[in-house]
């Protein structure tokens, strides 16, 4: 397991430098120093990916976006691929307007969930891998951010009638069946509900992503 330290000369947040010495890390554990650092890496974090969400173009462009597509929507993604290939783009389109749509209710959940780290947080961090401080962000809030966005998705979607126009393509395809269970159409509810699990992972993506290419400016990695 890697351990993280604190090293001399750390630029946090706007720019000022601290000059401390070495502590350990029970002693960054339980210090204010160390929490407000990891908050603002985390911040930092999440101010990107609201930013990606709030553009449209820079969503669909976001691979850590793309690679947090559900399973079963990337499949029937493939499948229409083959029979409609112009709805995939539609699709994905109008999912990237619900990020636009959602990313301000998803926000505050997110940095509420930051400013809420105590310093049992704080020790895992020190603790754990590189990605741990994301990990605990997910667990704090993945499935109230499904539930907080999920309305507003499937608002977006229906709005369009892209759930109609899937269905209308894909009608008599064993495959779909196939991947549905019984069902032969797509739910709104249930396009919604992938939609939604792809935003809530595509954002944790990005901050986990920060995290690991940021946290070494600040966490120096202790023995290696």
């Amino acid at each position: 397991m890697k351990k993280y330290l604190i090293a001399a000369g750390l630029l946090i947040g706007t720019g000022a430098v601290i000059n401390t010495t070495v502590q350990s890390c029970t002693t960054l554990a339980t210090s204010d120093l160390g929490l407000s650092i990891i908050k603002r890496l985390l911040l930092n974090g999440i101010d990107k990916g609201a930013n990606i969400y709030s553009n449209r173009d820079a969503f669909l462009q976001n691979n850590m976006v793309d690679k947090a597509l559900p399973k079963q929507l990337r499949e029937i993604n493939t499948l229409l691929e083959r029979v409609a290939p112009s709805l995939v783009a539609k699709e994905r389109a109008y999912i990237a307007d619900a990020a636009v749509y959602t990313v301000n209710i998803s926000k505050p959940i997110l940095v509420g969930a930051v400013n809420s780290l105590n310093a049992q947080d704080v020790a895992r961090i020190i603790q754990g891998e590189k990605g741990t401080a994301t990990l605990i962000l997910k667990e704090k809030t993945s499935q109230q951010l499904i539930a907080a966005i999920t309305p507003k998705v499937d608002e977006q979607l229906n709005q369009y009638g892209i759930v109609k126009s899937i269905n209308t393509a894909l009608s008599g395809s064993n495959f779909l069946g196939s991947l549905l269970g019984s069902k032969t159409t797509v739910n709104s509810g249930g396009l919604s509900q992938l939609a939604s699990e792809q935003l809530v992972n595509g954002i944790f993506n990005i901050i986990e992503d920060y995290e690991i290419q940021n946290s070494n400016s600040l966490l120096g990695p202790l023995g290696k």
